[in-house]
């Protein structure tokens, strides 16, 4: 209780201070060392106390500046949910959501990521596959044409493929580092674009499309978004999505770059946040 205190009047005296008047939706965390127990956590607004900072209740979220990115510095963002009430704020961990952006990581994660999906089914007969007889189609000599040995040559109708494709893998290897890098790249781009919305959760009242429908439109410059929760996906949810072409949902554990590439806003909530940044902090397994 007593760090919770402090970040208050931490927040309570940032407020209070000039500030850029474009305002912002996510600002560094610089002075919030009682926040960052293990590197992120939440804290949640006491209802008889605002402790958000005006400039964080703008709608529009933007960067100031004078921000430089990647810095690997802690963020803190508004917390909402699909009605946009005040759900508190949380504290982006930075060397998950502020490290450098780097397109040639993205790239071989992207490579990555379309070839390992590739079925690679793909298959043509030999000659020995086709079907047909074996025997000689005429004598070798003296017809005037061409000597052949069988019909089931490449050069006949229904006959055989020469080095056609055949059932195989096209994934290529990349390290697990350079793919854990990859995502929190993707994270940090779209967190400075502002286009990275932090939910308290996912919940609908209802299976029906045009909620989702309504929701969607009232966020700014939204064209594609993309869900993510923490667990599994609720069912309500699932359905409301399922018909709309523009709206993804998925489980943080199925989190992924080219998903993240593919839509141009990104909703995430509290756990679906946590268990990223611990996924992004557990050792890996050589």
């Amino acid at each position: 209780m007593r760090a919770l205190a402090r970040a208050a009047s931490l927040l309570r005296r940032a407020a209070a201070a000039p500030h850029h008047p474009s305002g912002a939706g996510l600002r560094p965390a610089k002075n919030l060392p009682a926040l960052c127990f293990s590197g992120y956590s939440t804290l949640l607004a006491p209802a008889n106390e605002v402790l958000i900072p005006p400039e964080l209740l703008s709608s529009r979220t933007v960067w100031t500046p004078d921000r430089e990115l990647g810095q690997y510095e802690d963020l803190v963002a508004r917390v909402t949910n699909f009605h946009n009430e005040d759900k508190g704020f949380m504290v982006l961990d930075g060397d998950v959501f502020d490290v450098p952006i780097r397109k040639d990581i993205v790239h071989r994660v992207v490579r990555w990521q379309l070839a390992k999906r590739q079925q690679g089914t793909h298959s043509t007969k030999t000659i020995s596959e086709v079907s047909g007889t074996g025997r000689k189609p005429y004598k070798q000599k003296g017809t005037g044409r061409a000597r052949h040995g069988t019909l089931r040559s490449a050069q006949f109708r229904g006959g055989a493929t020469m080095h056609g494709p055949k059932p195989r893998s096209h994934a290529i290897k990349l390290q697990k580092k350079v793919r854990r890098l990859g995502l929190k790249i993707a994270l940090s781009a779209r967190t400075a674009e502002g286009k990275l919305l932090v939910f308290e959760d996912l919940e609908v009242p209802s299976h029906k499309t045009k909620n989702i429908v309504q929701y969607i439109s009232q966020m700014e410059d939204t064209k594609k978004v993309l869900l993510v929760d923490g667990g599994d996906i609720d069912k309500k949810l699932k359905l409301a999505t399922q018909n709309l072409h523009y709206v993804n949902v998925l489980p943080s554990i199925g989190l992924n770059v080219y998903s993240i590439l593919q839509h141009d806003t990104l909703v995430m909530t509290r756990a679906a946040i946590n268990r990223i940044v611990e996924r992004m902090h557990t050792p890996i397994n050589r």
